[in-house]
């Protein structure tokens, strides 16, 4: 896949647009753009021309590096104003065999059966389990024999006013929309292996003003979860209690800033409100403000682990990302407060750029977004409009369309193909759909309308 892609990370901190195309089977980066968020506020949209301000600088600056005009893009949307049900989808299988059809068929029922609130809009309907007839825990239903198929899906919403105002704030910066997100499902896309969703893993993205889980068991997500508590609650925590302006604060947690509590100097900041003093600070202050509020944030990502019934089947254990993973001693603290649990700092790796700094875990969700597009999406995910995504081909059996197709192409090739679909009898009978019209029919003397017509012919 050539084609150039256009990815927008729109987060509470940072707007990232990235350029990026798949070639021989590796991601490259052709551009990024990076700006400051203005009118987002955890994870959520407070000022559309703001917003639309940022993420056409963002844009504008990936476009220019990378050379190339794109105007559609896929965007990503916080888990704030998230809501998740499960449902579970059954049907019939009338020709004894599942296509494409049959697994579009059973996802549309699983949606068709979720309660959907009306002011909320879907945006991923994920499969995590199939069942065909008696046998459970099917990974790929496709091309099997059965008489019935049963699917379990994840299906997670927003609110239609949140993913209104984002729309809006990315139309008005001259984009067009390809397709919505969850952020936390981007960046768990960046991170984890097909082995690590394969024993069931855990992602958490501690950004900058919100934090997000995911959790993979099975074929998909099976749980997510939200948390307005990012790494600028650390910012403001040391702006309020060292009276220190706010750029002198995020400056003190980027360098000194650390949850291992091995250094016992002091540091000089200016106070707010006094230009000619400085004050002076002891690091094990500044070291137990940080601790307090990670091990808050942390404390209660893991309640919603416990809280998700799934936490005994995270065999691949927890990986952390974000932006907020930098603060030094952010894994041994988790790990101390999940001990059984083992966790790892995730960042992308599947990436092949000169720019590095894009393999940075801060940028997990835009890359993330390369991803899905990309095609490594969870298979036979609806999206929101209620397309599937899957990765295997149609056979020509799957759809009418493809009958016109074969007959229209009649005279400029004839593969081999075997063709019928569910509003036809599957027998003999539809072969007579793709016989040649020119061929003279085959005489039958046991057929009086055929000699009928023969005996006219002689006359006439």
């Amino acid at each position: 896949m050539n084609t150039p892609i256009l990815a927008i990370d729109i987060g509470s901190t940072k707007i990232c647009a990235i350029i990026g195309k798949v070639t021989d089977g590796s991601m490259e980066i052709s551009g990024h753009g990076i700006s400051k968020s203005q009118g987002i506020k955890k994870g959520t949209i407070t000022n559309i021309e703001l917003a639309s301000r940022a993420i056409k600088h963002a844009v504008d600056d990936a476009r220019r590096v990378a050379g190339i005009n794109l105007t559609r893009a896929t965007i990503s949307i916080s888990g704030a104003y998230t809501k998740s049900v499960n449902s579970t989808g059954v049907v019939n299988i009338p020709n004894q065999e599942i296509s494409i059809n049959e697994i579009n068929r059973v996802m549309q029922t699983a949606l068709y059966n979720a309660n959907i609130p009306n002011e909320f809009e879907v945006l991923h309907v994920l499969p995590f389990k199939f069942k065909i007839d008696e046998q459970d825990f099917i990974e790929d239903p496709n091309g099997m024999n059965a008489s019935r198929m049963e699917v379990d899906t994840h299906i997670i919403m927003t609110a239609r006013s949140n993913v209104g105002n984002l729309k809006k704030a990315v139309n008005a910066a001259g984009i067009e929309i390809d397709k919505v997100v969850l952020s936390g499902y981007a960046s768990a896309l960046a991170v984890i292996s097909e082995n690590d969703k394969a024993r069931g893993v855990a992602v958490i993205d501690l950004g900058g003003q919100t934090s997000n889980l995911v959790i993979h068991v099975g074929n998909a997500i099976q749980y997510n979860d939200f948390l307005s508590v990012g790494s600028n609650h650390i910012t403001n925590d040391l702006s309020i209690a060292l009276h220190t302006p706010l750029d002198s604060a995020e400056n003190l947690k980027i360098t000194k800033g650390s949850l291992l509590n091995t250094n016992n100097g002091e540091v000089e900041l200016p106070i707010i409100g006094d230009e000619r003093n400085l004050n002076i600070v002891s690091l094990d202050i500044v070291h137990n403000i940080i601790y307090s509020r990670m091990e808050e944030a942390l404390s209660i990502l893991n309640n919603s682990l416990e809280k998700s019934g799934l936490k005994d089947q995270l065999g691949a254990g927890i990986v952390l990302t974000g932006g907020m993973t930098h603060i030094e001693g952010t894994r041994e603290l988790a790990q101390a407060l999940m001990p059984n649990t083992p966790v790892r700092i995730g960042k992308p790796d599947a990436v092949s750029t000169i720019h590095e700094d894009l393999n940075s875990a801060e940028f997990s969700t835009a890359i993330g977004l390369l991803c899905h597009e990309t095609g490594q999406h969870t298979e036979y995910e609806l999206e929101g409009n209620k397309n599937m995504l899957h990765s295997k081909e149609y056979h020509h059996k799957d759809s009418l369309h493809d009958i016109a197709s074969i007959q229209t192409a009649g005279s400029m090739s004839k593969p081999k193909i075997s063709v019928s679909t569910p509003s036809f009898d599957n027998n003999e009978k539809n072969n007579d759909l793709f016989k040649d019209l020119s061929q003279e029919p085959k005489k039958d003397q046991n057929n009086p309308l055929q000699n009928f017509m023969q005996w006219a012919s002689k006359i006439f």
